[in-house]
């Protein structure tokens, strides 16, 4: 029977081989409140620590179709890493802590040690953010999937108290400042069009600091956890964040504004990295649709008091961020846009 399922596409073998080779790094992440080990039908995860009024904050997503690309290059860690941050910082801008992390790995044809190499990657990004990889999904499906496609999702469940969420659009005012933290690249939102670019080029040639062009597209994408936990613990709170994901800087930061307030981003207060010049200049993209599709060298946005700003950017240095004060909030004229780029 094994014979035949192999031979209509799925090797049972293949599998177990490929969680052999993922277990130790899945079990690394682990704490005293794992209940259950890897092969258990269900993760068990034990709420040992609760704040007041606790809230459970979970996200779901993907790497995209940059796994498309890694999997051209055979760069599979580091879809790992893009995978777990994206999430994480998904639920830390509504100052959730991540708890456990669930991936799922599709593909036409499993190759154990690719696939291992992308869960390691996960690992050692939940590792990373105090997060247990409490389980996970490989499924084989010749059929649905074209031969040699490879695809990476995951979910996230955090931990939060009501009292703390964010954001807070009720404290929000006039002259509140926007700090932008610097992204590693175009993280993992734009690859549909990134990949039309860069169609026939040679990847390896280099760029104006020194990557190759495939290196500053597949650097992982970022974790700002321990970065955002620095300010909060000396004090300073922060009213509201954006993660720059999908619909660039103009679409995420409104998520967290209240309907009466603008903001405004100078377009003149940070250099877009290389790698977006590079990719506008040879995609023929114009300044609003770049600030649309990618995040132009800001992963993540949070929104201070002004008199919290110049000391919040003297915290976040010393934690070895770099910061960028983009704008700043001001009233919203009557049918004007949300954020706006001068």
């Amino acid at each position: 029977m094994t014979e035949l399922y192999k031979q209509a596409g799925v090797d049972i073998d293949a599998g177990a081989q490929a969680v052999n080779l993922m277990k130790q790094a899945i079990q690394a992440t682990y704490t005293p409140s794992v209940l259950a080990d890897v092969g258990s039908f269900g993760g068990v995860f034990a709420l040992d620590k609760l704040p007041a009024q606790p809230v459970l904050v979970a996200s779901i997503d993907g790497v995209g179709t940059k796994v498309k690309l890694a999997a051209e290059l055979g760069r599979w860690r580091g879809i790992g890493h893009d995978l777990v941050n994206h999430c994480v910082n998904d639920i830390l801008v509504q100052n959730a802590r991540p708890l456990f992390f669930l991936d799922y790995v599709a593909t036409s044809k499993l190759d154990p040690a690719a696939a291992a190499e992308a869960v390691t990657g996960i690992a050692e990004a939940c590792q990373a953010a105090g997060c247990a990889l409490l389980g996970g999904e490989t499924a084989e499906m010749p059929g649905v999937y074209t031969e040699g496609a490879f695809d990476l999702a995951g979910a996230v469940v955090g931990l939060a108290s009501r009292t703390t969420l964010l954001p807070r659009p009720e404290t929000m005012e006039v002259d509140d400042v926007l700090i932008g933290l610097a992204s590693s690249g175009p993280h993992t939102n734009g690859f549909s069009l990134i990949r039309r670019i860069v169609a026939e080029r040679d990847l390896t040639m280099m760029l104006a600091d020194g990557q190759s062009l495939a290196d500053a597209l597949l650097a992982p994408h970022r974790c700002y956890l321990s970065q955002i936990e620095a300010v909060q613990q000396a004090g300073y709170p922060i009213k509201g964040m954006a993660h720059i994901t999908g619909g660039g800087l103009v679409e995420n930061v409104p998520r967290v504004l209240p309907g009466a307030l603008q903001a405004v981003l100078h377009r003149d207060a940070w250099s877009m990295p290389p790698i977006f010049a590079w990719l506008q200049r040879h995609g023929g993209i114009d300044d609003a649709e770049m600030h649309r599709v990618f995040n132009c060298g800001i992963g993540l946005v949070a929104i201070v008091d002004a008199a919290d700003a110049a000391r919040a950017e003297t915290i976040l240095v010393a934690a070895g961020e770099t910061v960028h004060r983009i704008g700043e909030i001001v009233e919203r004229p009557a049918g004007a846009a949300a954020t706006i780029v001068v």
